[in-house]
């Protein structure tokens, strides 16, 4: 649980960052509606699964940037 909790949480944060708990998420229903698709036979609707990609592309992408972006100093 603890792996969980440092994994959302950003480098020098003590509480989870939003974006990557949205981001979690959203990849988590992702991840269910692919399974859902290949062993249930559940369709999914194909614009709702490419909108939580995207979200995930996106939530994805502005964590990584965070890792090259500048700090401000005071």
């Amino acid at each position: 649980m603890s792996f969980l909790i440092k994994m959302l949480c950003g480098e020098n944060e003590a509480n989870p960052s939003s974006k990557r708990v949205i981001t979690l998420l959203a990849f988590v229903l992702v991840a269910i509606g692919f399974l859902a698709e290949l062993f249930f036979e559940k369709k999914v609707s194909p614009e709702t699964f490419d909108a939580m990609m995207y979200i995930v592309l996106g939530g994805l992408g502005f964590t990584a940037s965070e890792k090259f972006s500048k700090k401000g100093t005071k």
